[in-house]
């Protein structure tokens, strides 16, 4: 047997100043997938995560809880470790920036850099962001703010140790340029090249000595080493880098890292100090850094101050870990913000795990108990619609691999889910129902059956690395193991004979809203919110008292005629409507795919505000707003015009 090619996969490590909300967790959840589906792939993986636990911040809050910095971490960073389990997270080490081999390895590195001339000793005058541990200069605030995180920064001047970036820029952008997938995805890049490395780079701050809870610099007890040079390095420390080159056998196999999977917000100090830092050690760049989006809470970045933070646990108490892996998988995007809310978890859950998936598996199970005794036989009655379910899942794996090798986890996840969607329809086109009533057709109806079955379970060994918990139960109801693989390109593994569990329990249960607003207010009795924070009744808008006919003459309202319409992947309340508006045509989405197909759509006359800002909405820019009115029973209906009217009329 030829020994497995490693393959090497990081997260950010977690910053230790507070318990993880679900956007922190979407980044583990994320890589263990890819991890996961390596490992199926016949990888050796390494998959290492952790915790960053240094800084002022720290030092900070451990004051106020009246408890020494250690202690502060080490609580919080058990917290975090407790998430990463809950969500069946498979890394293979957890490292804290406290542990002593990191420790020591990043006070070797400091040393070396030092005494090879990269860093220096100055002094710093210039603006900083207590909670980014960053310094600004004025020129580079937001609204005189912090442009990372948006909070005040103070005026500080303090002795320091300097990396001179500039020496080696020219070298990295030389790099970026002939490495076009280093830097993924490909905005982040042009974002980084043209912000930050073309415009020049100023020497970064490595040290810090007005605070003391940091890893100390060993030649210099006055200084601590500055989180940047600290957390980042341990992607080799991990591994057991040694800085006076005695690495140890993990490091020789596993650098350089094949992907460092981070927020996009800290794609900066991994695209830039990083290769920096590995490039003065004169070691090799990881292969790839895939800057991920976040997931947003209603549209607007979670926050402790907004009062806008879900938790992962919460979640899982809930809807279950699987569920809540699905949702962050599925709903982020790729290059775009992804949008999280109770209600929007609940919908994806009914609609894609219930209805979709967890149907498909007890219809199949059932009718092949109700029919043949639980017992699978391929009957060899094929016709052509069995052919092209056969090569819709055959050729599954490969589709799902390129999808996962681009980072597109949400698109890989989609490509399972279409086999899922065509097996249902297959059951609506051979009505087994029908066949069970003819006695002539039961060959047929066991081929039917067992295709289903097959199908099935070839989908549930690629949804293993998303949702590992629920394809074990699958492959448990049809009575097999999962497959590696190398064998989805065969159909037909099922053993004639094959024993289902026909009755087994559901995999995932339809949940009445209300139920979700229950159990959110039993996990939060203290508060007098008694449903999920982000609900409000949607038919009761906060309108100001009174406007004036100035501002009622801001808004541009004119009938548009539907001209095609359809429902937007991945998404059970948008429709993405052409309309025409005299001699113009415009795309809108809007949300009410629940009250109207687009069938019904085309040819209507709506209301449209043709003057609203364009919005991005799922990938898709929506050029305007049809307008609609809303019952207390929170259903929909368009605003038409009484009498036809030519598509343009304005509205007055």
């Amino acid at each position: 047997m030829s020994e497995k090619k490693p393959y090497y996969i990081t997260t950010a490590i977690a910053y230790t100043s507070s318990k993880p909300h679900i956007g922190n967790t979407y980044e583990i959840v994320l890589t263990d997938c890819l991890a996961r589906f390596k490992r199926k792939e016949g990888y050796d993986v390494r998959f290492q995560t952790g915790t960053d636990e240094h800084g002022q911040k720290i030092e900070d809050k451990a004051k106020e809880q009246n408890v020494t910095p250690k202690q502060f971490v080490d609580k919080v960073a058990g917290q975090i470790r407790e998430i990463w389990d809950l969500m069946n997270v498979s890394y293979d080490r957890f490292i804290r920036t406290t542990d002593v081999d990191h420790e020591t390895q990043v006070q070797k590195i400091f040393k070396k850099l030092y005494d090879q001339g990269d860093i220096y000793k100055s002094e710093y005058e210039g603006l900083y962001c207590t909670p980014c541990e960053s310094f600004w200069t004025p020129s580079q605030l937001v609204d005189g703010k912090c442009p990372d995180c948006g909070r005040e920064v103070k005026p500080a001047k303090e002795e320091a140790y300097f990396f001179k970036m500039s020496k080696y820029a020219p070298k990295l952008i030389e790099y970026i340029e002939s490495h076009p997938d280093f830097i993924q995805p490909a905005s982040r890049k042009n974002e980084m090249m043209n912000n930050f490395l073309k415009p020049g780079l100023q020497d970064l701050c490595v040290s810090r000595s007005t605070f003391r809870w940091g890893i100390p610099v060993s030649f210099d007890s006055r200084h601590v080493v500055y989180v940047w040079l600290d957390a980042l390095t341990n992607y080799i420390t991990g591994l057991g880098y040694d800085a006076d080159g005695n690495s140890g056998e993990l490091f020789e196999k596993y650098w350089p890292a094949d992907a460092h999977i981070i927020g996009k917000d800290i794609i900066r100090f991994h695209t830039i100090y990083w290769p920096i830092f590995l490039m003065a050690l004169d070691l090799p760049l990881p292969k790839h850094v895939f800057g991920h989006p976040w997931l947003l809470m209603d549209g607007l970045k979670m926050s402790k101050s907004r009062g806008n933070v879900i938790y992962a646990d919460e979640l899982v108490k809930v809807f279950g870990v699987d569920a809540v892996r699905y949702f962050v998988l599925n709903d982020m995007p790729y290059d775009n913000d992804g949008n999280i809310t109770w209600e929007l978890v609940n919908e994806r859950v009914n609609s894609d795990l219930a209805n979709n998936l967890g149907n498909l598996v007890s219809r199949t199970a059932a009718m092949s108990g109700k029919y043949f005794g639980g017992v699978l036989h391929d009957a060899g009655e094929s016709e052509p619609l069995d052919e092209q379910l056969k090569s819709a899942a055959v050729s599954l794996y490969k589709k799902v691999a390129a999808k996962m090798d681009e980072f597109k986890v949400s698109d890989a996840l989609d490509e399972i889910f279409s086999l899922l969607r065509r097996c249902n329809k297959y059951i609506d086109e051979t009505a087994p129902w029908v066949l069970a009533k003819d006695e002539s057709k039961q060959a047929r109806l066991a081929t039917v059956l067992y295709n289903l079955s097959e199908c099935i379970v070839i989908a549930a060994s690629l949804l293993s690395p998303f949702l590992p918990e629920t394809a074990e139960k699958i492959a448990k109801i049809f009575g097999c193991s999962l497959r590696n693989f190398d064998r989805l390109d065969t159909f037909g593994l099922l053993p004639d004979g094959t024993k289902v569990i026909a009755d087994a329990e559901k995999l995932f249960m339809r949940r009445d809203y209300k139920d979700v607003e229950a159990k959110y207010a039993a996990m939060h009795p203290e508060t007098e919110q008694k449903s999920a924070p982000e609900q409000k009744k949607k038919n009761e808008p906060a309108y100001p008292a009174e406007i004036s006919i100035d501002d009622f003459a801001k808004v541009k309202m004119q009938i548009a005629e539907v001209i095609a319409c359809e429902k937007v992947e991945k998404s059970d309340k948008l429709l993405k409507s052409t309309v025409k508006i005299g001699a113009e045509t415009r795309t809108v989405v809007s949300g009410i795919a629940k009250f109207y197909t687009p069938e019904e759509m085309i040819g209507k006359k709506v209301v449209m505000i043709t003057n609203l800002k364009p919005a991005k909405l799922r990938g898709i820019v929506s050029e305007g707003m049809i307008l609609c009115a809303e019952n207390e029973r929170g259903e929909l209906r368009l605003l038409a015009p009484e009498k036809d009217i030519e598509d343009g009329s304005g509205i007055f």
